[in-house]
């Protein structure tokens, strides 16, 4: 009698474990299709457009709300002072060129026959101030001559004797032509001419604002005659094929939502949502902005995430426009 209790009483306990496993797996698969909602703002791709130096704005070629090709003009700033620099530093290079040039070639051979007339005319001063001193020191003996005659004699002497020097001085070095170390010297300054020259040309260039890539004007700040500071903002572009929704997932919810998710983006003003797919899931969480708040996740953290929509219709979108996504979390393996 005591054993088939016993049976029964194990029977009842394993068919109440097997209802708790059962209810247990559809909570779970429940909680798994349970949707992800959160709110925020319809984005483009910003890139702001700078200012490469502080010079007045001549030109603007775009108006706002304009479709620009990638390399398009947006505006122009002035370049007269960094085109007369430019003008300056290539007239440097061209004479640092043009000395390389001289020493690579080597002294001209009218040169080395001037240098070497040059020599013959100092030997001959040099001889005959010799002569002259060997006829005056006798005289002065005889007292015929004063010791000032002499003394300049002698000073002559040493003056023709120098100029020789000199002479044979220069005929050698044009002789043996240019040393290794000059033609370094002038290709160091050749090549330091050249790199001033490209950075001014690379200035200049960028005095004329282009388009980085293709995308719509969203913002000229400036007007045509003022003068920014250099490295400010003088054009917005709103860039991609596409928008995106830039919204912030409240921290409990952040395990459930991973890049490359599908979403649904519910636009305001539009019945029809959206497809989109989680692009980027910030890893640095941040207060709930103002919009986002309830009165559940005000004194929670979120995490700015990015929704790009992948509806060819979306790229007619503007930006700034509030919207909702919706995320289904996926079944993971069992």
């Amino acid at each position: 009698m005591w054993q088939v209790k016993q049976r029964k009483i194990c029977h009842r306990t394993a068919c109440c474990l097997v209802w708790v496993l059962l209810a247990a797996g559809l909570l779970a698969a429940c909680q798994r299709d349970v949707p992800v909602d959160v709110v925020g703002t319809l984005e483009w791709d910003r890139i702001e457009l700078t200012a490469d130096a502080a010079e007045p704005i001549v030109a603007i070629e775009v108006r706002e709300g304009e479709a620009v090709a990638a390399g398009q003009t947006v505006l122009q700033l002035d370049a007269r002072r960094v085109q007369a620099r430019l003008e300056e530093s290539r007239a440097m290079l061209a004479q640092h060129a043009a000395r390389l040039a001289e020493l690579q070639r080597g002294p001209r051979a009218e040169r080395i026959s001037q240098a070497r007339a040059t020599l013959a005319g100092a030997e001959g001063a040099l001889a005959a101030a010799l002569h002259e001193l060997n006829r005056v020191r006798p005289l002065v003996k005889q007292e015929l001559l004063t010791r000032q005659d002499q003394d300049n004699a002698q000073s002559a002497y040493d003056t023709a004797l120098a100029t020789r020097d000199n002479a044979r001085a220069v005929l050698a070095e044009l002789e043996h032509g240019t040393t290794r170390e000059e033609l370094d010297q002038a290709i160091a300054a050749r090549d330091a001419a050249a790199a001033v020259v490209h950075g001014l040309e690379v200035s200049l260039e960028r005095l004329t604002v282009r388009a980085p890539v293709a995308g719509v004007i969203d913002d000229l700040p400036l007007e045509r005659g003022e003068r920014p500071a250099q490295g400010a903002v003088v054009a917005v572009l709103l860039a991609g094929d596409a928008p995106h929704a830039r919204v912030y997932l409240p921290e409990p919810l952040r395990t459930r939502v991973r890049v490359g998710d599908p979403a649904s983006v519910y636009v305001d003003g539009i019945e029809q949502p959206y497809h989109g797919r989680v692009r980027r899931v910030s890893a640095d969480p941040a207060f709930t902005p103002y919009y986002s708040l309830t009165e559940r996740d005000r004194s929670r953290l979120s995490y700015l995430t990015e929704v790009e929509l992948t509806d060819e219709a979306a790229r007619e979108l503007p930006a700034g426009i509030p919207l909702r996504a919706v995320f289904l979390e996926q079944a993971g393996p069992e």
